[in-house]
């Protein structure tokens, strides 16, 4: 096998608004929490049952993290694809910290609001979309 596969899709909402900060070489990267849930019925107690597990996300794609910036906001509810990775640091009393995160480089990576609720972005694709499909509806020669 030539290689391996480090993917993972995710839609859940956000727990807060995303933090955006600048990297040394002036280009910005978005972190944000989301959480995912799963919901069962209790076989004994016939109680609907909730279990919710939070994943932290860095952006560091520059068009993603302006999209991020622009339109995302707590309890928008997102799709994102990315890869998981580990990172290792030390703090300041010395100990060694990890965390794994879901992370979308520069050149890899999705993310789409999934909310019914239309936000400017969504009604402004929407408008245009329906204009140049009106455009195409009127002009069309074709016979079929």
């Amino acid at each position: 096998m030539a290689g391996f596969l480090n993917k993972v899709m995710l839609i859940g909402n956000l727990g807060k608004d995303p933090e955006i900060k600048f990297m040394p070489d002036g280009s910005k990267i978005a972190n944000f929490t989301m959480a995912t849930s799963e919901y069962w019925k209790d076989k004994l107690s016939g109680e609907r049952k909730e279990k919710t597990e939070w994943h932290r996300v860095a952006v560091y794609n520059d068009r993603l993290v302006d999209f991020v910036e622009k339109y995302v906001r707590k309890g928008t509810r997102l799709y994102i694809e990315g890869q998981l990775q580990t990172r290792r640091w030390t703090d300041q009393a010395g100990v060694e910290k990890y965390t794994t995160e879901v992370f979308l480089s520069k050149f890899k990576g999705e993310i789409a609001i999934m909310d019914s609720k239309r936000t400017d972005f969504d009604q402004a694709s929407v408008d245009e979309h329906s204009k140049e499909a009106t455009d195409v509806e009127l002009n069309d020669d074709i016979p079929f």
